[in-house]
């Protein structure tokens, strides 16, 4: 059974829990897993849709809530309430472990693997998620999730929820730099990618007997306005190609001409690491003018990595472009194990076609030029750019100080 609902301007929440309502009908639950993001997707709706199914579920089920961090650092307990409220208790909700969580279902074989990437990696992927998915314990699975661009796979959701945000170490390093070497111009916003290729092959081998039930989003926000625009709710990929179409739509900006100054700022709430804070870098770097610049506002990064494994390896190697990051890679056993970290640090880089200036609140200059990029103080930018000023969009046009500026990287996509 497949159910969708689009609407304009937005779904109501009325509409949205009368089909979650449905999604369950004629089903004979005992226990269910949720499947949501963290609360770096906050503006995605999921942690509104989780709640109304602990909320549905709670009296006639056990129910379990597992967000698919993938690598992110688990959510405390404060996050968690912003999130999904206070009707969901903390103690429902189980961290995910992508280093010691997980069984290995199998492999993308290397033949494959070759020519999805146009022969660019040669290598076969261990497919691996967490070991509660396949356990046989729930009756249910549902995988809450927003369709929005991506830097990895292309668009984000559908099976990514799963062999990314509930895999293992194995998977996530090679679906990262499979996106890294076949390279990022070419996979952002796109559905078809080479890892998106990787995930199906997956799916289609290794899944297709657990109860699974993808819940998709398409959303935008103005600030923590949030609009839901679409729900797909099912198992098959076509319902995940009419989230890809709708998000195109609703999450793809054309700026008209190159930005050469362009101003991105970070949610202190949403952005606590460069790890997640360089989606400033990625969504943007297809208008970015030769040249131009890059300030992000970063009031709430004091770190590089989501854990602190991945926030040495950044320290160490930092953001110097694609050809010094494949070159230390191969000279290096330790970014060959953590080579999420290699193409995060790819990603991460302007290859020096424009310049990057991260204004980090909690970062000194020395860590953030050791990283590679350029460094302002906080006060210092956001006195020039007070983010409660600021305009979406162009701000101060045919002017000296002409500027873009983004008040939200994760849910969009700009391009020239």
């Amino acid at each position: 059974m497949s159910l969708k609902l689009t609407k304009e301007p937005r779904i109501s929440d009325g509409e949205l829990e009368s089909l979650l309502k449905k999604s369950l009908e004629g089903k004979n639950l005992r226990k269910v897993l949720i499947l949501p993001p963290d609360y770096t997707r906050m503006y995605s709706y999921a942690g509104r849709i989780t709640a109304m199914y602990y909320d549905m579920l709670k009296d006639t089920c056990e129910v379990d809530i597992m967000p698919a961090l993938g690598t992110h650092e688990a959510m405390p307990e404060a996050d968690c309430r912003a999130f999904f409220g206070d009707g969901v208790p903390f103690e429902r909700i189980i961290k995910h472990n992508w280093r010691t969580d997980v069984v290995k279902l199998g492999e993308i074989p290397a033949d494959y693997v070759k020519e999805i990437s146009e022969g660019l990696v040669t290598d076969k992927i261990d497919v691996e998620v967490n070991r509660r998915l396949v356990s046989g314990e729930y009756d249910l699975i549902i995988s809450v999730g927003q369709v929005v661009p991506h830097e990895v796979v292309g668009m984000a959701n559908y099976s990514k929820n799963i062999f990314v945000g509930c895999g293992g170490s194995s998977m996530i390093n090679s679906s990262h730099m499979l996106g890294a070497f076949y390279g990022i111009e070419r996979i952002l916003g796109r559905d078809h990618s080479p890892v998106r290729r990787a995930f199906d092959y997956a799916e289609t081998h290794f899944i297709q007997n657990i109860p699974l039930m993808y819940v998709l989003t398409v959303t935008t926000n103005n600030g923590d306005d949030v609009s839901l625009h679409g729900v797909y709710i099912g198992r098959e990929r076509a319902l995940f190609e009419e989230a890809v179409a709708l998000s195109q739509q609703k999450n793809f900006t054309r700026t008209g001409r190159p930005l050469k100054k362009c101003v991105v700022y970070l949610d202190a709430r949403e952005f606590k690491s460069t790890w997640l804070g360089n989606k400033a870098i990625y969504r943007t770097r297809m208008a970015m003018a030769d040249g131009g610049e890059l300030l992000v506002l970063a009031p709430g990064v004091r770190k590089f990595g989501e854990d602190d494994a991945n926030d040495r390896l950044i320290r160490k190697y930092g953001y110097f472009g694609r050809d010094k990051v494949l070159e230390l890679t191969e000279a290096n056993d330790d970014l060959k194990e953590n080579l999420s970290v290699a193409a995060h640090l790819i990603h991460g880089s302007s290859d020096g076609r424009f310049g990057i200036t991260y204004a980090a609140g909690g970062l000194t200059q020395e860590e953030v030029e050791g990283a590679g990029f350029k460094w302002m103080p906080y006060e210092e930018a956001a006195a020039l750019y007070p983010p409660e000023k600021q305009l979406e969009g162009w701000n101060n046009e045919g002017t000296d100080d002409e500027y873009y500026y983004i008040g939200s990287p994760a849910t969009g996509l700009w391009s020239v």
